[in-house]
Formats: C-alpha cells, structure tokens, sequence
C-alpha cells in the first residue's frame, strides 16, 4: 500500500458533509485498505468557521473555499454546498489546479453537466456524482456502467422522498396535503420553504441526469417538463382506489415509440397497485428502469438523508481515489446520440379527468363528442349525480398530450361543464 496519503478537500459541512467527514475518520482503515492508499482530509471549507464541528480539528476549517481547491496539493475535491454558484466556480478551479471532483449538487449538474463535464475532460480528471440522485441508491454508476452495452429505453421513479412521504400519508390516512405536509415539516422531512420538493423542482432536476446518462443525450433542467403537487386531493386517492390504483410524484424519462427522440418530465400520476413503484412507501425511493436486453429492474432505498447521502459520496470517492492512484479516469460524459428532447405534447399516456357537470340528459353525450372531435378515446366514464349537479369521471385510452390538451380546452367552453376538477395522467401500465 502506498504510504502517502491522498488529500481530499471538503467542500460544506452540512448534513452530509459532516457525515462524509465522520465516516473518512471512523473508516480510515477500512478506506485505505479499499482505495490502497491513506485517504486525509485536507480541509473543510464552510461558512461559519464558529460552529463547533464534533471530530473535525479546527485547523482545518476555513471559510476561503477558493484557495483550499486552489491549493495545487488536493487529489479530490467533494463538493456538498448544494447551488449553482460559488459550486460551479469552485468545481471548474479544482480540475484546473489538478484535483477531480466528487459532488452531490443535482442542480447544477442539471443545468450544467455538459460544460463540468467538459471541464474535467479538458483536464483529465474524474466528475463523479452518485449522491447526486436518489441518495445511497446505486443508480448513477448501473446506468452509466453495469448497463452501459444495453439500450434504456425508460427510466421511472420516485425520486423525492419528501414528497413520496406526504403522498403515502394521504393515501394510508386520508390526510390532505396541507396536513400530510405539515406532518412531514415536524419529521424533518419537509424544508421550511418545501417549494423545490412539492413543485418538483429537486426531481425535474433529477429527471434531466438520469435522461441524459439512460439516453447518451445532453438534457437541460429546461428540457424537463414540470407539474408539482400541490393540487392533488382526497377525492383524486378516492377515485384512484376506485381504479385499483394509488398516487405518485414521478420522474419519468423515456424514447419515443420510433426511438429517435426523448423526453423528460415530471408530475403526479395514477399507477396500478399492482406495479412495485406502487409499494414505496414513506420517504423512500425507487427507480424503474426498462431496457433491451436487461427488462425490467428496480433500484429501492432511502432516497435523502446525512447517511446514505455520504454512503453515495464515499464510494464515489473511492471510486474516484483508486483511479488517481491507476493514473487513469472513469467514464465521462456521453451524449452522442444527441437525440432531440420534444416537448410535453409529444407524450403519449393514458388519463383520468374529473368533470363538474350539469345532472341533465345529453351531457355525457356533448362531452364524449368533444373526445372524439380531438381523437381521445374513452375506456371508461363514471357519473354521480345529486340536486342538478353531477360529476363526471373520464378515463382514456392512450393519446397524445397535446391531444388531451385541446380536449380540455373544448370541455371548458361547454355550457354544461361547470368546471374540470382534476386531470391526472395513468402511468406504469
């Protein structure tokens, strides 16, 4: 083994960052053993040096991130301080003073994978990113790797246990959102602003990885369509159950049935009970993905968290460490499909809308002509009516988005459609 110890700079020292810290010294052994060499925190860079920072010595703390990757003497640097700058400046400083770079920030890495990527070509060294998605789930490194000679043609998961949390309560408790979310705010499972979690930001985020490395294709965060949750309802889990079904927040990256584009996106969903994605239950999460020669797999584990958010970062840093050590480099980026991403429209997928009718002959009737004028067909339609009111419950074979689209738009020009309650796609089918 070779003596001279790697020196890994630490960029945060948050929830997972001190957890990357704590285990790089309770693991020291074990670690130098797996890489083949002592693996030394060199320093920590954080903003409040004051912070009594428990197994951390002192000298090691600073607030310059700047010099400390600047320092010429770092072999990785492990950035967990999450946002787009000072990450991006500091990352790009690091490969260019020689060190490689292991980080956990899905939204820069979304909005600029492609330049970071580039980056590090450009200077020979390594950009890992496990941490980056779904927590301790292996799933960047099998799709990049394990199933690197198979062709993905969809990946389908939760991917934000924050959410998948207050949907699972609101589907086991009957709770609503406002509820379930304030359950989940006392847990700490939800941010005091929960903005980025419940209108899909984190996941949309994600969506653009996993699409880009499933599909050898560059997608943007701007690439990926985005619908939040914050508008699911009681009655959408009661009709749901009614249809042997729950709901999700799914991400959802897949090819078009011709293989010759792809798109990204994600929103609530109806999925059958019987699909494994449908058993996730609290803040875990899930990823399904489908491919040629491989079927069908799932990758299931806590999703978030200190912990198993450090679990990702340190086998990526070992990862990392044993490749410095060969003198070699993992795998970059690869995107030479460079299909095209279409937008929304072009989604093909089953749905289930809620109608606020008038309880009157030839209502069902008006509405069924409006489906059929846009080339949406019906599978199955439920109505209740009481004191000259009814609702309307429409679910569809598959059609396009854009097609359901102008659907809707006719509807809500009807005399007798006093209101679309709510409209959720059917997944996983």
């Amino acid at each position: 083994m070779r003596t001279r110890p790697l020196k890994v700079a630490l960029l945060g020292c948050g929830v997972v960052g001190s957890e990357v810290a704590r285990i790089m010294t309770t693991h020291a052994d074990d670690l130098a053993a797996r890489i083949g060499a002592p693996v030394e925190l060199a320093g920590v860079a954080v903003r409040r040096p004051d912070k009594v920072r428990e197994g951390i010595a002192r000298e090691l703390i600073t607030t310059d991130a700047t010099a400390l990757v600047k320092r010429g003497d770092i072999d990785v640097v492990v950035e967990v301080i999450g946002g787009i700058e000072p990450a991006r400046s500091l990352i790009t400083t690091a490969f260019e003073h020689g060190a490689s770079v292991v980080s956990a920030n899905k939204a820069l890495l979304a909005q600029d994978g492609a330049d970071l990527h580039a980056a590090a070509e450009a200077h020979g060294k390594d950009l890992y990113y496990e941490a980056a998605v779904a927590g301790a789930i292996p799933l960047i490194r099998p799709l990049r790797e394990s199933l690197a000679g198979d062709k993905v043609n969809r990946v389908l998961g939760i991917v934000n246990g924050t959410t998948n949390f207050i949907l699972d309560k609101m589907d086991t408790t009957g709770a609503g959102y406002q509820e379930a979310l304030d359950e989940a705010t006392a847990l700490g499972y939800a941010e005091a602003d929960p903005t980025a979690d419940v209108e899909g930001f984190d996941a949309a985020a994600k969506a653009a990885i996993l699409a880009g490395i499933a599909f050898h294709t560059r997608v943007r965060l701007d690439d990926v369509y985005r619908e939040g949750m914050t508008e699911v309802t009681a009655a959408d889990f009661a009709s749901a159950k009614e249809m042997g079904c729950t709901i999700k927040l799914l991400a959802i990256c897949e090819r078009a049935e011709d293989g010759q584009s792809v798109t990204a996106r994600v929103h609530p969903a109806m999925i059958p009970l019987t699909h494994p994605l449908a058993s996730v239950r609290g803040a875990y999460n899930a990823v399904f993905v489908e491919s040629d020669a491989s079927g069908q797999l799932m990758f299931y584990g806590p999703g978030a968290g200190g912990a198993p958010t450090a679990s990702a970062v340190l086998g990526d840093l070992v990862a990392v460490c044993r490749n410095r050590l060969s003198g070699t480099t993992g795998p970059g980026e690869s995107a030479y499909a460079a299909l095209p991403v279409s937008g929304m429209g072009e989604v093909v997928t089953r749905y289930h809308i809620s109608l606020d009718v008038a309880d009157k002959p030839g209502v069902l009737a008006q509405v069924a002509t409006v489906f059929a004028d846009h080339d949406v067909s019906i599978d199955t339609v439920r109505q209740q009516g009481k004191d000259g009111e009814a609702s309307l419950v429409v679910v569809t074979h598959r059609a396009s988005d854009a097609a359901l689209g102008g659907t809707v738009e006719a509807l809500r020009k009807l005399d007798t459609v006093r209101g679309v309650a709510s409209i959720m796609r059917v997944e996983g089918e």
